[in-house]
């Protein structure tokens, strides 16, 4: 029997094991809309924008580890999408865009809703395709799930022309794909690798850089055998939050421009640098001629492209880092742990007195919120059993900072392209992947309403996603910079109207909540996390004033931090009275 491309788009679907897709349709989809109608395996979330849908099916993998999937319409559906295509690509998260094309025989007349899809994301996409004859339907759809999972996962987009949806051929799903030139290496070079295992055995300051790969990898295990077993301090990028867990005593937090003042001295001071499924962006390393400057190097990823592209490296492994770390692990073994203890006291005792000469803190204020209290409270009530997402800003570092993460997956953000508005549809998506989960989305009164309109899509689907927001009426950290470096010279960043979140909530049959004082935060955030089943708005007023510290102005070295001096002013004379 003959399927049409509509159906055998849907076939694919469910061979790949798909049960949700976000999107949002349009004249030339029309026919796989019309197959998602009374299709009972794969569910269709309707958002209330293209970006939306890309960024839901971004959290829903970031959460699950599975490929998020997304269906448009051609022109401006499919233009909608680049952003959340960009932030993927950045981030390395695996999604299969489908956009709806005009009819193969218009492609290039400037038809109606007619754009060059392929050519537009070419430059954020891992792959992409256009099908011109649904005879090639199937088996692209196979070489795209596989291209974005594999490897360094990220997006992929297949352009469907509406004839080639219509027209009709038998359906023959390919169980083995062969993509000349695509051999992603898993298997890290075991000479290599020995040379790494050498590095470690004879240095004495060692720190481990953990990045969104190690995550990706499923690494986690073997990362904590590592640090655990040599001894080794663990610093995690904003992506690989969550790769080791941060209550151990081993944690560094996270680096780079607003990361811990430990963290980065320990980076500058240290002999040897293991990064680890990280790429050395440039909001980690800072200058980058003065970065680790005593330090040899060893980098793990699996993209060789990645190796060696902003840092100089000594010891490179191209391979999975699961896979790496398994084989490190095994030379590393002959040694005795009391040995690594014994050669990591002084290195470790250094640590800690950095850590307590300056710890994350803030100045505590009866009188008005602070953002970094609120994000306290969350983690004291939820006890660190959450999915965190974030917009991007000052709410996003706080959130980072001030929330302890000790399990993968449970931090969901915008790293590499800092997109503002990611956050709640993320959420959404993330929710949809773990339903019994609690989800909170951070965020922030400017970001917030850059996809306000998906509150929409989590009543509807019934998705008790809760959204704290940070609300200080301006577009924070823009805000923060120029304070700090544009002589207080505020050029558009005060969101003079910030519309009552309370009501906005209310307008689409969800709840809002809010607090304007420390002592109402606790019970709003009780309310709003436990004793609600719908998506709640909290709306918390904080104070406008407050800036996220540590920070290391751009492209000076990461040890050179900025601080609130006038916090540290008042622990020195606090320190003189006592």
């Amino acid at each position: 029997m003959k399927l049409t491309g509509a159906e055998i788009f849907i076939e694919c679907l469910k061979r790949e094991g798909v049960k949700h897709i976000f999107g949002y349709p349009g004249g030339v989809v029309l026919n796989i809309f019309d197959m998602l109608y009374d299709n009972k395996d794969v569910k269709l979330i309707l958002t209330r924008h293209e970006q939306g849908a890309v960024h839901a099916a971004d959290g829903y993998a970031r959460a699950s580890g599975k490929p998020g999937v997304v269906l448009v319409t051609s022109g401006p559906g499919a233009t909608n999408t680049v952003t959340g295509i960009a932030n993927a690509a950045m981030d390395s998260v695996p999604l299969v865009v489908f956009t709806g094309q005009v009819p193969t025989v218009l492609i290039g007349n400037d038809a109606f809703q007619e754009a060059d899809i392929v050519g537009i994301t070419r430059p954020c996409t891992k792959h992409n395709f256009l099908v011109k004859d649904v005879n090639d339907l199937a088996v692209t759809v196979k070489e795209a799930f596989h291209i974005a999972s594999s490897g360094r996962p990220g997006p992929v987009l297949i352009d469907l022309p509406k004839d080639v949806t219509v027209g009709k051929t038998e359906f023959v799903w390919p169980e083995k794909i062969g993509l000349a030139g695509y051999k992603p290496k898993y298997e890290g070079n075991k000479w290599m690798i020995a040379q790494a295992a050498a590095e470690i055995q004879k240095s004495k300051k060692a720190v481990i850089v953990a990045g969104g790969g190690a995550i990706i990898s499923g690494a986690t295990k073997e990362l904590k055998e590592l640090a655990e077993m040599a001894q080794i301090p663990v610093t995690t990028t904003l992506m690989g939050i969550g790769a080791f867990p941060e209550t151990h005593k081993l944690s560094l937090g996270m680096p780079g421009m607003h990361g811990t003042y430990y963290a980065n001295k320990a980076i500058q001071e240290a002999d040897l640098l293991i990064a680890l499924g990280m790429r050395f962006d440039d909001r980690v390393t800072g200058k980058t001629d003065a970065f680790a400057p005593n330090a040899t190097i060893v980098q793990v990823d699996i993209d060789p492209t990645s190796i060696r592209k902003n840092i100089r490296v000594d010891v490179p492994v191209v391979g999975d880092v699961k896979r790496v770390l398994t084989v490190l692990n095994k030379m590393l073994k002959s040694e005795a742990k009391g040995q690594w203890t014994a050669v990591r006291k002084a290195w470790l005792s250094q640590i800690d007195q950095w850590k307590a000469e300056r710890p994350l803190s803030y100045d505590q204020d009866s009188e008005v919120i602070k953002p970094q209290f609120v994000v306290e409270k969350i983690y004291e009530l939820t006890k660190g059993d959450a999915i965190i997402c974030t917009e991007v800003g000052q709410n996003q570092m706080w959130a980072a900072q001030f929330y302890k993460y000790d399990k993968p997956r449970t931090f969901i953000s915008s790293g590499g392209l800092g997109t503002m508005g990611f956050g709640f549809p993320a959420a959404i998506g993330a929710q949809l992947a773990h339903p019994d989960k609690l989800v909170i989305d951070v965020a922030g009164d400017g970001s917030i309403q850059m996809n306000i309109q998906e509150l929409a899509t989590a009543v509807i689907n019934k998705l008790p996603v809760k959204v704290a927001i940070l609300n200080n009426g301006f577009l924070g950290m823009v805000r923060q910079w120029q304070e700090l470096f544009y002589g207080e010279r505020y050029s558009h960043v005060g969101l003079d109207v910030v519309p009552d979140f309370v009501k906005v909530a209310e307008a689409y049959n969800a709840v809002g909540l809010r607090a304007k004082k420390p002592s109402e935060v606790e019970p709003v955030l009780k309310e709003g996390l436990f004793k609600i089943k719908k998506p709640v708005f909290m709306d918390f007023v904080v104070d406008w004033k407050e800036k996220v510290f540590p920070m290391v102005p751009a492209g000076a070295p990461i040890d050179h931090m900025l601080f609130d001096e006038k916090k540290q002013e008042k622990k020195q004379k606090l320190r003189a009275v006592k």
